[in-house]
């Protein structure tokens, strides 16, 4: 294998929306740039004066999607290898590992930030070398839901809290779609690609649907169940599927859940 000459350059961006008062992500990742209405830019520099503030023009803002797909022509035009983008309020990345006496033999573990981007890199490589455009880690925080005999999954889905872009990317947002754009993210990169990796023991610990402003600001039930409807409409009904069970409460009772099980027809792991 041809040896690589230089270190990755990598970008991380969040994109923020009425939170000026409430990025969590700069108290865990300080070098992360922020992407933020026109409008907002003062008050954002306002409270955090030494993070990085980056204003979008008016109009890119209020459809995470669209913000979204702003920051990743940008700063792939600027010649970034890999291009991460968070939430706002993601607070930590933390990983399983082995320890005898806890709970399924493993605790948790957090990235710290002085080991963060050495993180991003070395699973970017990983990434180019099995010719994935697009990565990210585990959705579900459960140690149950850690598969302990498979490290990395290549079919399953990478959400918005964290998703890490390679050079080369050729998939971007549906704009239709911003309360649902993560989980199209996940099927059009498969469907394009046919490989996406996604690290089983790491996952995201953020506050997803419980601050003020950014999608809460347009999100609510309706909605969320006309945006399932849109992702099922463009990808069918035999991929995109409505949970309904009763997550344990009456059995007479069916729930809609805010978020589609997502089935993918392809071979992987």
């Amino acid at each position: 294998m041809e040896k690589r000459k230089k270190e990755m350059k990598i970008s991380v961006n969040a994109p923020s929306y009425k939170r000026a008062n409430e990025v969590l992500t700069l108290a865990y990742l300080p070098f992360c740039k922020v992407w933020v209405d026109e409008g907002e830019e003062d008050e954002y520099r306002e409270h955090y004066p030494d993070a990085e503030i980056i204003s979008c023009p008016k109009g890119i803002q209020g459809n995470v999607a669209r913000v979204r797909n702003y920051i990743l022509r940008q700063e792939m035009a600027a010649g970034y290898d890999v291009v991460c983008i968070v939430d706002d309020d993601l607070y930590r990345l933390e990983r399983y590992v082995k320890q005898e006496g806890s709970q399924f033999g493993y605790i948790k573990e957090k990235i710290e930030t002085d080991d963060f981007l050495m993180f991003i890199e070395k699973y970017s490589i990983i990434a180019e070398d099995i010719g994935a455009k697009f990565w990210g880690v585990n959705i579900n925080t459960d140690p149950m839901a850690y598969r302990h005999a498979s490290p990395f999954s290549t079919v399953s889905p990478v959400l918005g809290p964290f998703q890490c872009f390679m050079k080369g990317n050729r998939c971007f947002y549906d704009e239709a779609l911003p309360l649902k754009e993560d989980y199209d993210m996940t099927l059009q990169q498969l469907n394009l690609e046919r490989v996406i990796l996604r690290l089983n023991a790491y996952h995201y610990v953020c506050k997803q649907s419980v601050n003020e402003g950014g999608c809460a600001s347009y999100r609510n039930r309706e909605r969320e169940k006309q945006q399932i409807e849109a992702l099922r409409q463009k990808w069918g009904s035999d991929i995109v599927k409505m949970d309904t069970t009763n997550k344990g409460r009456s059995k007479k009772k069916k729930l809609e859940d805010y978020n589609p099980i997502i089935h993918i027809p392809i071979k992987g792991i």
